[in-house]
């Protein structure tokens, strides 16, 4: 990776692909390379005209859009470090977070703009809204000059005007800072994880490998946060090296949205969260799978092997035929979703990673998967397991290599805790098998610790409870010494079963004794709340656990 440069990539995509459609907003007209080289070039006037400096901080926080990945890419080609922060994040996070991250300029979406008070600033000395890049607050007049002045000053930058010819950016060290990235928090608030180039870089070489159908014909849908490393890295940065159309989905991705997308784009590489997936399947096919008619089918060898042929060129059809696989990471999958995804035959795969390692560590081909499985450690990256016998007694999860961060801004503490011997200790729990593949149990933090010495991984149980009837989402914590579920329940279900609210506790209590009634005695739920509103989720749709760990039943 000696000779690799993240700067000189993006320039060479834009200069190669100059005529090319490179970004659009769903539904909307596409922005061509040479548009987006020719904004990146006032934003860098205008960075130089405010005093902005290579290493300065701006941040960057709002929806998916052309204009968040324009800005992106402008500020790291300008020299100054990222700070992008999930538009999901309250106006008080956002303030904080802009504050504690030193940043001097700000690049909003309107709504985040909306929602904060700049007064709340210390160290803004201006903010841009990014839908039409426009000068909502300035400390003095000279940033208000240079906005005023943009068009003069670009114009006699580039008096014959802006060409291929222009597009040249500064070049890194690997060892530089990036972009400063806050964790999503799952189970505690939000740190700031130092990215490098070299770790950007080293996410894109395994990409280079691994994503080999990506060219500039090819289109592709972002509907991760691009605030967040797995959606930042493939969904937005190894498309726009290879010259790949990419199109936002700019509001919620609702999964009527993200339907009619896939069928209309038709994406050459689709990346995905779990919980999409799993609402494919219980809303499509579990319905049609339970039906007494099909369970009798599916036991006939001959007819059994049509159905699940026809189930899978429906899935594939659905996803967009053209894709070569789905690649799900961010959280695990529900075990009876994976297996029957592999029993089909589609065409998926589930690779595991974290901010920490922007985010890649460990992958495999979708035709080499294990269920269960988040596949090997890619080349990149090593990993082994902090146990005895790791094969079958789980431990820490540990890694190192090229993708691995520098550490945790203005936060030695937490940093010392997690990079000990130059190893990374992510936290999770896993056992890795014979071949190489790496199984996670769960989080070191939640684990459970039975009164007869016991592990107890609450993930594995939050599983079983989530392949129950009318679950929709459930939560496994201990609390007074009991292993308790949280549900949340399944409600359009339950009304078109003519099921009222006064059953509800019947129907929690018959799910706890079902799944039980799949666990060993160590494991046994002793209660079960409903949990009347949606969990609190994290922008990769898992669940902010350390809300719950308190609260009062």
């Amino acid at each position: 990776m000696e000779n690799k440069s993240f700067i000189a990539d993006i320039e060479q995509s834009i200069i190669k692909h100059w005529g090319r459609p490179s970004l659009s907003d769903y539904k909307s007209g596409p922005i061509t390379f040479s548009q987006v080289g020719e904004r990146i070039a006032r934003l860098h006037i205008l960075f130089e005209q405010c005093g902005i400096n290579q290493g300065d901080h701006i941040a960057l926080c709002g929806r998916n859009c052309a204009a968040w990945a324009i800005s992106y890419f402008a500020i790291l080609s300008y020299g100054a470090v990222a700070v992008p922060l999930l538009h999901e994040f309250k106006p008080q996070q956002v303030e904080h977070l802009i504050n504690h991250s030193d940043c001097k300029f700000a690049i909003l979406g309107d709504v985040v703009w909306e929602g904060v008070d700049a007064d709340n600033f210390f160290g803004i000395n201006a903010v841009m809204v990014m839908q039409g890049f426009q000068l909502v607050y300035c400390k003095n007049e000279r940033y208000k000059q240079a906005f005023d002045n943009l068009q003069k000053l670009f114009k006699k930058r580039y008096p014959n005007g802006f060409s291929a010819k222009n597009v040249k950016y500064r070049r890194e060290n690997p060892e530089d800072l990036a972009l400063i990235n806050y964790t999503s928090g799952t189970t505690s608030a939000a740190k700031g994880v130092m990215i490098p180039y070299r770790a950007l870089m080293g996410n894109q070489v395994f990409a280079d490998r691994v994503i080999t159908n990506l060219n500039e014909y090819s289109n592709s849908i972002c509907m991760l946060p691009m605030a967040h490393m797995y959606g930042m890295s493939y969904e937005l940065i190894t498309e726009f090296r290879r010259g790949t159309h990419i199109h936002f989905l700019s509001r919620v991705p609702s999964p009527k949205i993200i339907a009619q997308a896939l069928s209309e784009v038709k994406p050459d590489i689709i990346i995905s969260v779990p919980l999409i997936i799993e609402k494919i399947y219980k809303t499509k096919l579990k319905p049609f799978l339970d039906k007494r008619l099909t369970k009798t089918l599916l036991r006939i060898p001959s007819i059994d092997k049509m159905l699940l042929s026809r189930i899978q060129k429906e899935l594939h059809t659905a996803f967009g035929e053209n894709f070569y696989e789905v690649i799900i990471g961010g959280a695990a999958m529900n075990q009876e979703v994976e297996a029957f995804l592999k029993k089909v035959g589609f065409r998926y795969t589930i690779g595991y990673g974290m901010t920490e390692c922007a985010p890649i560590i460990c992958y495999a081909d979708w035709k080499d998967t294990k269920v269960g499985s988040c596949g090997k450690a890619v080349a990149e990256m090593e990993v082994k397991i902090d146990s005895p016998d790791p094969e079958h007694i789980a431990g820490e999860i540990l890694t190192r290599g090229e993708n691995v961060m520098l550490g945790y801004y203005k936060n030695e503490e937490e940093t010392a805790k997690v990079m000990i011997d130059g190893w990374l200790h992510t936290g999770d729990l896993g056992i890795m098998d014979k071949d190489g593949y790496l199984f996670i149990k769960g989080r070191k933090k939640n684990m459970i610790l039975s009164s007869s010495g016991q592990n107890i991984y609450p993930e594995e149980l939050e599983d079983k409870l989530n392949s129950m009837e009318y679950v929709n989402e459930a939560l496994v914590i201990e609390k007074e010494g009991k292993i308790t579920a949280l549900v949340n329940l399944d409600y359009d279900k339950l009304d078109r079963d003519g099921i009222d609210k006064n059953s509800y506790d019947a129907i929690l209590e018959q799910i706890r004794k079902d799944t039980n009634a799949e666990l060993p005695a160590y494991e046994q739920i002793a209660q079960i709340f409903n949990q009347a509103e949606e969990f609190e989720k994290t922008p990769k749709r898992s669940i902010k656990r350390y809300m719950y760990t308190h609260k009062v039943f």
